[in-house]
């Protein structure tokens, strides 16, 4: 198999050194002359191959302007010339470049037909989906801006003035030429910051210090149990040290998981101390130290047992030693050795189940499952330690206390899932009756359980709804699993149990109930009204409850990751309302300046990062009444400004979207909203560009800047790195 060259899509802003050119012209050589093989040339299906692009018609584009003689194949010396032309011609080359490329029939001009198709490319190539009337109105604001003459034609100079009314476009035009082939180990290494710069240790301060406690209590534990069986030997002395610090881990890695007492220590100074936001991390890093610990542990105990099963030491032999209570080792009937050997299997087995590859791939029963295992590793525990109940005692009246007051709030009484909606990029909208003494903040999660879907499975999701929204309670859900899945599939297919009950009379209801203003409603399709039985657990704290106390907050979403900011922004935009003046005389408006006492917000950078055009669809209309909002703010600068990214779609640095974004930005410009989501904000293509986004946040001096982020991990590392470069603070919802 031939290999390929692969196009990448770099934010680069400058362009490539001398050196590096040569390089890149070295490797396009190299390419060549494996993809030519002995006739030395490239046919046009080579070529769409070599290329990778998702719209063939920039392939045969480009391939018809490199084949200079019009064989029909490329020479190497072809390929060298143009890509030559590309990289060090002066910017005059390169636009009759762009300009030939828009010219279909060579006739020295580019007509509105053709200016059509190119576009209609372009947003193939950036899986973009607009209708035809949207397309016919891109394409006229672009000619129409471009053709000055009026004479229904866009000369090379017309094109040239248009492209320089985009600032940073002349220059877009060198970077997307010497990018485009560009081999994938081209791309520039991201500089990861170093632990001891002032940045780090300001965004992991509590982090380390916990680490630093946690780590000098084993080593002290570990110290003291080892010096108090000295005269036992080595391999009791490493034993029992093992054994001590595993009584602190074993007892202590639950208190990490007791949601309710996170949340409450959330609403105290503590959060401020303790690394609160990280107890998952510190979950799973304490269960590899107890894996660790109890594997030498038990080394040493096997060690030990070798050396006493020698005739002249010890009437037992080994296998006695090891597997049965004859010895009588153990403070209950000499049952230390046999609940041991249990107890390090029921842990490996637990170990072994609770990766990321058994729970994110449709086996979360068995994670979940072999997880309460810890129950009777616990009961095991306090037979095989004769100290261990001493350590539990605490950790564990807290356990049973938050289990049983859990159990009795998620139990107390079933609620009811009164309508669905199905949306686009298979989110489950669903809206549950909220019961009266269910109260929670902006940006929390509780835990949710459907009998009719799974009877014993409960899953986290964020609360995408406000607080002041006393009827209901929102959640979004992403088919993404197999639960999640099976949800969505449950209400797309057939009529969910119950959904048919009353339906006309809830109907009414919800139509009687939106005439009054609401702060938010949803455009949506495959709307059910429904009587489904459901629990909740929660509600749960999060890192986003700090976003009211922070001064300038950069909330950032990927994809479904909007959820919990979807709350957020609910909330800030019913307290604006709340904060609404009407004169009853002349009927003019005006806010109060004076915020809310736990409300210290000066500014809001909402930031949307999706992968393609349909996933904005079903949180437009709440972004829509935030802007509108935001429209009639009189204070200086908006409180609450936007921004949306969409990555399937080529950024301006791409010769290949040059021409569309210079349509849409165009149109957005004459109809006052974006072409893409019908938002005012104009979605910007790509990725975003996070040195320069934290630049003008920086700039903007409104406060201590706090950063929230809901997402993959890959884009938390990225966001994390920046941010310490910043000094920003860096939180993360996880659970």
């Amino acid at each position: 198999m031939r290999p390929k060259i692969t196009t990448t899509a770099t934010g680069q802003n400058s362009t490539m050194s001398a050196e590096e050119d040569a390089m890149w012209l070295q490797w396009v050589t190299r390419q060549f002359e494996t993809i030519a093989g002995e006739d030395r040339e490239i046919s046009l299906q080579e070529f769409k191959t070599a290329l990778n692009v998702k719209e063939s018609f920039f392939a045969e584009r480009f391939f018809a302007l490199f084949d200079s003689d019009g064989s029909g194949t490329i020479t190497l010396q072809e390929l060298l010339d143009a890509l030559t032309l590309l990289i060090h011609g002066n910017p005059m080359d390169k636009l009759k470049f762009l300009f030939q490329v828009y010219d279909l029939d060579g006739s020295g001009s580019i007509d509105p037909d053709e200016l059509r198709t190119v576009l209609q490319s372009c947003m193939r190539e950036s899986a973009i989906s607009l209708p035809d009337e949207k397309l016919d109105q891109l394409t006229l604001a672009l000619f129409e801006s471009a053709d000055k003459d009026c004479n229904g034609a866009i000369t090379f100079d017309e094109l040239r003035d248009e492209l320089q009314r985009f600032p940073g476009v002349m220059e877009n035009l060198t970077i997307s030429a010497a990018h485009w082939l560009t081999p994938p180990n081209a791309r520039p290494r991201r500089r990861r910051p170093r632990p001891l710069t002032s940045a780090y240790w300001h965004n992991h301060l509590s982090h380390l210090l916990f680490l630093a406690v946690y780590a000098g209590l084993h080593v002290l534990l570990f110290a003291l149990a080892a010096w108090g069986h000295r005269g036992l030997g080595a391999c009791v002395m490493v034993a029992k040290g093992c054994g001590q610090c595993l009584n602190l881990d074993c007892s202590f890695i639950v208190v990490l998981m007791l949601r309710r007492c996170l949340t409450w220590l959330r609403a105290t100074w503590l959060a401020q101390v303790l690394p609160l936001d990280q107890n998952i991390q510190f979950h799973q890093l304490m269960g590899c130290v107890v894996v660790g610990l109890s594997l030498v542990h038990t080394a040493a105990h096997i060690v030990n047992f070798a050396l006493q099963a020698q005739p002249e030491a010890s009437p037992f032999q080994f296998w006695e030693l090891l597997l049965t209570t004859r010895p009588g080792i153990g403070w209950v009937r000499g049952m230390a050795s046999p609940t041991g050997v249990a107890l390090l299997l029921l842990l490996l087995l637990m170990f072994a189940c609770s990766g990321s590859c058994i729970r994110r791939s449709g086996h979360f029963e068995v994670f979940y499952w072999t997880h309460l295992s810890y129950l009777p590793m616990w009961v095991l525990l306090i037979l095989h330690g004769p100290n261990f109940w001493k350590w539990l005692l605490v950790p564990g009246l807290l356990f049973f206390l938050e289990k049983a007051t859990g159990l009795v709030v998620s139990r107390m009484a079933a609620l009811c899932i009164v309508e669905v909606n199905l949306l686009p990029s298979k989110v489950t909208h669903l809206l549950i009756k909220r019961p009266p003494l269910f109260h929670y903040r902006p940006g929390d999660y509780l835990y949710l359980n459907i009998p009719t879907i799974a009877r014993y499975e409960w899953h986290p999701f964020s609360i995408s709804s406000a607080p002041e929204q006393k009827d209901t309670i929102w959640l979004h859900i992403r088919s993404q699993g197999q639960w999640t899945n099976r949800l969505y599939e449950s209400f797309r297919t057939s009529d969910p149990v119950d959904c048919s009950s009353k339906r006309l009379s809830r109907s009414l209801r919800m139509r009687r109930s939106q005439r009054k203003p609401q702060v938010s409603k949803m455009s949506f399709e495959n709307h059910l009204f429904c009587n489904i039985k459901c629990y909740v657990d929660g509600p749960y704290g999060t890192p986003t409850r700090r976003i009211f106390a922070s001064e300038h907050a950069v909330l950032i979403g990927a994809g479904i990751g909007i959820t919990p900011f979807a709350s957020i922004l609910q909330s800030i935009l019913y307290r604006h309302q709340k904060r609404q003046r009407i004169c009853p005389s002349c009927q003019h408006s005006w806010r109060d300046d004076v915020q809310d006492e736990d409300m210290k917000l000066r500014k809001v950078d909402f930031i949307w990062i999706n992968r393609d055009q349909r996933s904005f669809e079903w949180f437009v209309s709440l972004l829509t009444k935030l802007e509108l909002d935001q429209a009639e703010e009189t204070q200086e600068g908006p409180f609450l400004e936007l921004h949306m990214y969409m990555t399937s779609a080529l950024g301006k640095n791409d010769m290949k979207a040059i021409g569309l974004q210079m349509a849409l930005d165009l149109l957005a410009k004459k109809e006052n909203k974006d072409s893409i989501t019908g938002l005012q904000t104009r979605t910007q293509p790509g990725r975003p560009d996070w040195r320069k986004v934290f630049q003008k946040v920086a700039a903007e001096k409104k406060g201590k800047v706090q950063v929230f982020f809901c997402g993959s991990p890959a884009l938390a590392k990225v966001l994390k790195g920046h941010c310490e470069q910043f000094s920003f603070r860096f939180f993360q919802e996880n659970f």
